[in-house]
C-alpha cells in the first residue's frame, strides 16, 4: 500500500488543531439540537451520530435533543391531516399530538439510540415525560390564538440529566407533560434552550439545514460568523430575521440568558459540521454570544 505523506502530515496537523479544543471541552456539557432536513438523509444523520459519539469518547458530555418536523409532516398527509402552523409553531390539536408523540418519542428517538449505541458509546432515549423531564403549561401566543397541545417550558429535571450524562448520551425527544400529565408539542428549539440553560451547559448547538443566519435570507455569501444578542434583537425588529428562524434565535438569546457562554446555528448537512465547529480554528456556522 501507498502512503501519501502529505496527506498524513495533515492529518496530524489536524488532531494538533484539534487538541487545546478537546482539553477545553473535556468535562463539559454540550447540548446538541437535532433536527430539519439534516434528518432525511441516512449518510448525513450517520456522520451527525459519529460526531456524538466522538465527543464522548474523547470526554465531553453531549446531550441530543431532536425533533423531526419533516417526519411528522409525512405521517400527518398519510392519515389525511394537513399540516398547519402559526408564527412558526405547529398548530397541534389532539390528533396531531398523538402522531407528534408516536414519531418523535417512538420511532425517530429509538432509532437515533440505537445508531449511537452502534458506535462504541452508550445512549438512552428519554421524553420530557419521563420523570417529569420538561414540564410545561399550555403556551398562548400573544395572539391569543388557540394552537392546541402546544407547551411553554416551566421546568426541566435537570437533575436526572445531570445523572445520566456521566455514562450515557441522553436522547431527548421535544414533547413535554403538564401537572396533570397531558402531553404537549414543545419547540424542538425552545426545548434544547431550556435545557441547556438547566444543566449549565458550556455551549448549545442547533444542526439544521441552512448555514446560520444570514444578514439577506436568501443569499448564502451573507452568512454572518459572530452576533451579539442585541444585533439579533434589531434583526428580528427590522423583519431581517422571521418565520420558523425566530424560535430558534429566541432559544439562543433565551439560553445565553441562562448562562450557556455561546451558541451555535450550524448547517448539519455538511459533513462532521459539529467536530469542525468545535475543534477547529475557524468553525462553521454562526456564534451567537452576549
Amino acid at each position: 500500500m501507498k502512503f501519501d505523506m502529505n496527506e498524513i502530515i495533515e492529518r496530524a496537523n489536524i488532531l494538533v488543531e484539534a487538541l487545546p479544543y478537546i482539553s477545553a471541552f473535556t468535562g463539559k456539557t454540550i447540548v446538541i439540537k437535532y433536527g430539519g432536513n439534516a434528518m432525511n438523509d441516512p449518510e448525513t444523520v450517520r456522520t451527525i451520530m459519529q460526531d456524538v459519539a466522538a465527543l464522548k469518547i474523547v470526554g465531553v458530555k453531549p446531550i441530543l435533543v431532536h425533533g423531526g418536523g419533516p417526519e411528522i409532516n409525512g405521517m400527518l398527509n398519510r392519515v389525511h391531516i394537513e399540516p398547519q402552523f402559526s408564527a412558526g409553531l405547529r398548530v397541534t390539536d389532539e390528533k396531531t399530538m398523538e402522531i407528534v408523540q408516536m414519531v418523535l418519542a417512538g420511532k425517530i428517538n429509538k432509532n437515533v439510540v440505537s445508531l449511537l449505541n452502534t458506535l462504541g458509546v452508550r445512549a438512552v432515549g428519554l421524553c420530557g415525560k419521563d420523570a417529569n423531564l420538561i414540564e410545561v403549561k399550555k403556551y398562548v401566543p400573544e395572539s391569543g390564538a388557540d394552537i392546541g397541545f402546544v407547551g411553554e417550558i416551566v421546568a426541566v429535571n435537570d437533575a436526572l440529566l445531570t445523572a445520566l450524562s456521566d455514562d450515557y448520551i441522553p436522547v431527548i425527544s421535544s414533547i413535554g407533560t403538564d401537572k396533570n400529565g397531558n402531553s404537549y408539542n414543545v419547540n424542538a428549539d425552545t426545548a434544547a434552550g431550556a435545557i441547556g440553560g438547566a444543566v449549565k451547559a458550556e455551549k448549545l448547538i442547533f444542526l439544521t439545514d441552512i448555514d446560520g443566519i444570514r444578514k439577506k435570507e436568501n443569499d448564502p455569501k451573507s452568512l454572518i460568523s459572530r452576533i451579539t444578542v442585541k444585533e439579533i434583537e434589531k434583526m428580528i425588529a427590522s423583519g431581517a430575521i422571521g418565520g420558523g428562524m425566530i424560535p430558534k434565535v429566541r432559544s439562543c438569546i433565551d439560553a445565553i440568558a441562562k448562562g450557556i457562554k455561546s451558541v451555535q446555528i450550524v448547517n448539519g448537512t455538511i459533513p462532521h459540521s459539529i467536530l469542525l465547529e468545535l475543534f477547529t480554528d475557524s468553525g462553521v456556522g454562526t456564534m451567537v454570544t452576549a
